[in-house]
């Protein structure tokens, strides 16, 4: 679930001004059409607010969305201009679900120097403080509930050696007879 506030903290400004805009240029362009169109003007008064307020909120809500695209995809480190030319020009709102279904996962920041990196991270790019928890024979990021690497089957349990010398590579599994 979407937090609101968060969501409109992402929106970048001037996504909201132009959203603005074209909804108050389709406001007055809707309404003008309203009243040169002699069948439009015998509706129902609901049927003319509907057609002059609600319809018109299409465009600026996919504006909206375009703009979140973007400054999401800038706080995740990922290809802005790409994802928002996507999302912007992918009929029917198909290249918006494509980036939320692809999108990266926000980045790590150090804790010693702020520089923000990959999840995958083991170590900052920047001061080389450890942002996660590593492999102590390959030196790769090792998730949570992993007890041997997946890079190079090392016991992640097992006590690391003081001697940097003593850090070998793992047994080869015995090939089948």
């Amino acid at each position: 679930m979407i937090d609101r506030d968060s969501f409109w903290k992402v929106i970048p400004i001037t996504a909201k001004a132009i959203a603005l805009f074209v909804y108050a240029g389709l406001v007055i362009l809707f309404y003008l059409m309203l009243m040169t169109d002699h069948q439009m003007r015998q509706w129902h008064t609901w049927q003319q607010a509907l057609f002059s307020f609600l319809f018109p909120l299409v465009v600026p809500v996919y504006i909206l969305f375009v703009g979140y695209v973007n400054g999401d995809s800038r706080r995740r480190g990922m290809r802005q201009a790409l994802w928002t030319i996507i999302a912007a020009l992918v009929p029917y709102a198909i290249g918006i679900i494509v980036y939320f279904v692809m999108r990266d996962p926000f980045l790590a920041t150090c804790r010693n120097c702020g520089t923000q990196g990959r999840k995958g991270f083991a170590y900052c790019p920047q001061c080389g403080t450890a942002l996660a928890r590593a492999c102590p024979v390959c030196r790769r990021a090792a998730e949570n509930g992993w007890t041997h690497c997946a890079y190079c089957g090392c016991d992640l349990n097992a006590p690391v050696p003081q001697d940097s010398a003593a850090i070998v590579s793992p047994p080869k599994p015995d090939a089948p007879s």
